[in-house]
């Protein structure tokens, strides 16, 4: 295992800094009279998925598709992938290749401002 995988998450992590400022849950769990342990929120799963890119079918296309059939996508070569966390777009990268496994570098991340948009 290399050093940054047997590194501890960071409180900025984006994976875990998906959208939901602390701060904000905290105020709002006094508000209700609900009292909300940090660690619980933290062990709580969630999806994460890279998307390559999107195309829309017809189902008497998609019947038709085989073994070597070709699906042309929405995306030019080249363009960044889409990093999801719960099908909210959290940031942009590129695939690369860490000890024969696939990975993602992050070339961009999406500010929480524009998360929160989208919840």
């Amino acid at each position: 295992m290399s050093e940054e995988q047997n590194q501890t998450p960071q409180e900025d992590d984006v994976l875990l800094n998906t959208g939901v400022d602390p701060d904000l849950m905290a105020g709002a769990a006094e508000e209700l009279g609900i009292s909300l342990d940090s660690e619980l929120l933290k062990n709580i799963p969630v999806t994460i998925s890279i998307e390559v890119g999107r195309t829309s079918l017809k189902i008497r296309d998609l019947m038709r598709l085989t073994q070597g059939s070709v699906v042309e996508l929405d995306r030019l070569a080249g363009e960044p992938l889409d990093l999801l966390v719960n099908d909210t777009l959290v940031a942009q990268g590129e695939i690369v290749l860490v000890n024969d496994r696939y990975g993602m570098r992050l070339t961009q991340v999406v500010p929480k401002s524009e998360r929160l948009k989208s919840l």
